[in-house]
């Protein structure tokens, strides 16, 4: 017997309210509400049939402003009647409410689901949206600069595009709604973007268990900043490298290779739906990496059905464009082929896709030789961590004002390793500067 489903409501008689129903698969897929039949789908039948068929046409037509299809059926000796309803290029409401159609169920859109749903009807994006208050002059030039030399080496932009004034770079880059920067101009190029925009900013922790989180971090900033940090950040802080010899040679290897990392955080980053003001959250266990990018997906979406909505088109097109224009993705859609193809060639497991009705999970599974369990190996690291911050305290009271390169080059690690330990020693109170950052000294407090 067929259920209840995204195309398909059973209703024993008619009510007025079932004109929701109709709003609902009009602002859908469309579907089939059927009068005459129980919530199991039995036939119950209809005394009022021929009446109706008269009366909710023009209820639709006079409240939702549609036009449905009744159809008079009969079986086994009873009536009932099939409403058809398409879907609509354009919102449909009723009585002000927009109600729409998901899974078994109705929904009525509010909020942010509402917008989203609006803009779609509209063929617009979220990102496209005119964003008042925000002038050029509020972007960064370091952000815009940081743009020009990756796109000038992308070769995705011609030169003189890339020399032209800060307004019609912008521009030329469609970032633009008539006189005012869109939203994807904010996230891409303003210092602060949170004070327009909630929830543009990273998380990502370091879990013991589900419920207990080791240590966790904020990675805040433009969107092309944040990229870069979040990748450092977690190669520096959350992952561990294996290490193996091929002769003399010492060879450093991942859980996840750095090039299916970035292409992941890129991809939640294009993807991800702004409008529900929950951060991008990357969760870190002993055995596996997650990434979660936030937004709400139709019920009946698979992950086959958003790798094709990836493939189409990205949630934020003028974010993609930045993006692609800088030399940071590839054509829209390659983004998940090229995270598998980097895995495939490390040997590690390629990542897999868990699609939710409020988002969308990236999963790296580690192999057995990357898991980052409690182990003599760890153990040993974390020694060596405290004997590296002990080096950096005596190289600081031998010169105060050493800078991190120098550190860097007498401990013989990196500057990103320098400043890893740095923030660890001045968020225990050891340590803090003074003065400006290129003319202070350090003060070792403790």
């Amino acid at each position: 017997m067929t259920k209840e489903n995204q195309h398909i409501e059973w209703k024993e008689s008619w009510r007025d309210e079932y004109l929701k129903w109709i709003c609902g698969f009009a602002n859908a897929e469309g579907g089939v509400l059927v009068l005459g039949k129980n919530d199991k789908g039995l036939l119950v039948g209809l005394s009022n049939a021929q009446q109706l068929i008269e009366v909710i046409p023009n209820k639709v037509r006079d409240i939702l402003g549609i036009i449905v299809k009744v159809n008079l059926r009969e079986e086994s000796g009873e009536e009932f009647l099939e409403i058809v309803v398409e879907p609509y290029p354009y919102p449909v409401s009723y009585k002000g409410e927009y109600h729409y159609r998901s899974g078994s169920t109705k929904q009525e859109l509010k909020g942010a689901a509402l917008d989203r749903f609006l803009l779609q009807r509209q063929g617009r994006h979220w990102d496209g949206v005119p964003l008042p208050y925000v002038s050029i002059t509020d972007l960064d030039d370091k952000a815009l600069l940081t743009f020009r030399k990756q796109a000038l080496k992308s070769q995705r932009l011609l030169p003189e595009i890339i020399d032209e004034s800060n307004d019609v770079l912008l521009d030329k880059l469609h970032l633009f709604d008539g006189a005012y920067l869109k939203r994807a101009t904010t996230l891409l190029f303003h210092p602060d973007p949170e004070r327009f925009i909630t929830g543009a900013y990273l998380k990502i922790g370091f879990f013991e268990t589900n419920a207990h989180v080791r240590y966790q971090d904020e990675v805040h900033g433009n969107l092309f900043s944040q990229v870069g940090q979040t990748i450092e950040l977690i190669k520096n802080k959350y992952l561990k490298a294996f290490i193996s010899y091929e002769g003399l040679q010492r060879i450093e290897s991942y859980p996840i290779p750095e090039p299916a990392l970035r292409e992941a955080i890129l991809n939640a980053v294009v993807h991800k739906d702004y409008a529900s003001a929950i951060p991008l959250q990357i969760s870190v266990y002993g055995d596996k990496l997650m990434i979660w990018n936030p937004g709400q997906l139709p019920a009946t979406w698979t992950v086959e059905k958003l790798f094709k909505k990836h493939a189409s088109q990205p949630f934020n097109p003028d974010i993609a464009n930045a993006f692609f224009r800088a030399g940071l993705i590839e054509a829209w859609g390659r983004g998940i082929e090229r995270m598998i193809e980097a895995c495939d060639r490390e040997g590690v497991p390629a990542p897999q896709f868990s699609c939710e009705q409020t988002g969308l999970w990236t999963i790296f599974h580690f192999s057995p030789e990357h898991a980052l369990v409690k182990t003599t190996q760890e153990t040993t690291q974390e020694t060596t961590q405290e004997t590296t911050q002990e080096k950096i305290l005596a190289l600081l009271r031998e010169k105060p004002s050493c800078t991190q390169k120098e550190l860097a080059f007498k401990i013989g690690i990196s500057t990103n390793g320098v400043k890893y330990h740095i923030g660890k020693l001045k968020s225990e109170g050891i340590i803090r500067h003074i003065g400006a950052t290129k003319t202070g000294y350090w003060e070792i407090v403790n």
